[in-house]
């Protein structure tokens, strides 16, 4: 709550001082409000402990979510002005801002797990006890899907009962802008889905106002995005990675193992919603590397 009234001095701020229109303080609060959210997440409740590696990440963050250079850079505009404002009013002593640069997302690339990793995540068993079964059951179907399909985790939590159609072995995914696509789910996936829906699902949507949502908490409401992140970690710590992993992660990995393997461009295109096929191309680039790698390795002279 500190952090937002912070927030709301900076855009009353813009209001008045700058005569921001309407569109511009809408766009920057949501914008702010996403960064006091990854700040709480990393408790990160006093402006004043905020350092430039923090913006950095808040910044890898937002690259992870498949926003836009345009958008990213956005935010970091509004992150300028806010730490510009508090260090001017004297909220804060420092502003950590200051030597960060627009991300040359471009030539970024994303983190990706490989085909074992995958695996040990994957094949983690349940060590809890009896009672939390049900919900190992869930996380496991969970996991299944993010690799299965690489679907965001925005759209991962709103996925509807009705969205599965198993005898097409395809899932209905609503992506940004609410377009809708199909994507193939194999086997695995689909097992573990129907599990869930048979032996967990039942119990968990007993709780509360379920409706159609497929994911469920033990609340038996929908499944929130941090939800879905505290599962990879915590399955990611289980299997020992030492790499940080995201549901993003997932989706990365999802591409990369497609093209690895031989996959059309255009087709793992489709399967990810890009609507352009340059934001796919940065995995034909993840894929270079991979191979180089694989050079570096084998090869006599690598």
């Amino acid at each position: 709550m500190i952090l937002e009234r912070y927030c709301d001095r900076y855009l009353h701020f813009l209001s008045l001082e700058k005569n921001a229109s309407v569109n511009t303080l809408a766009s920057y609060r949501f914008d702010l409000t996403r960064y006091i959210r990854f700040l709480e997440t990393r408790l990160k409740t006093e402006l004043g402990l905020v350092s430039g590696e923090d913006i950095s990440n808040f910044l890898v963050h937002l690259r992870d979510q498949d926003l836009s250079p345009r958008s990213v850079n956005r935010s970091l505009s509004a992150l300028r002005g806010f730490h510009k404002f508090l260090f001017a009013e004297g909220i804060t002593s420092t502003n950590p801002t200051e030597t960060i640069s627009p991300p040359k997302l471009g030539r970024t690339l994303p983190g990706v797990l490989t085909q074992q990793e995958v695996e040990v995540i994957l094949s983690q068993p349940c060590e809890a006890p009896q009672d939390r079964r049900k919900l190992w059951v869930r996380d496991k179907a969970i996991l299944e899907v993010l690799y299965a399909t690489g679907i965001r985790v925005s759209e991962l939590i709103t996925l509807r009962l009705s969205d599965v159609m198993k005898a097409e072995e395809v899932l209905r995914v609503f992506g940004k802008g609410a377009k809708e696509r199909l994507v193939p789910i194999g086997a695995s996936a689909l097992g573990w889905i129907d599990r869930y829906a048979q032996d967990t699902r039942p119990i968990l949507g007993r709780r509360g106002a379920a409706q159609n949502v497929l994911f469920l908490n033990a609340r038996g409401t929908p499944m929130t995005r941090m939800a879905v992140w505290k599962i990879v970690q915590t399955y990611t710590r289980k299997a020992g990675l030492p790499k940080e992993v995201h549901p993003h992660t997932f989706r990365h990995s999802f591409a990369t193992h497609l093209l690895e393997g031989g996959a059309d461009l255009r087709a793992v295109q489709e399967m990810l919603g890009h609507s352009d096929i340059s934001t796919t191309q940065v995995y034909t680039h993840v894929d270079r590397e991979y191979l180089k790698e694989v050079h570096r390795t084998f090869h006599p002279r690598g």
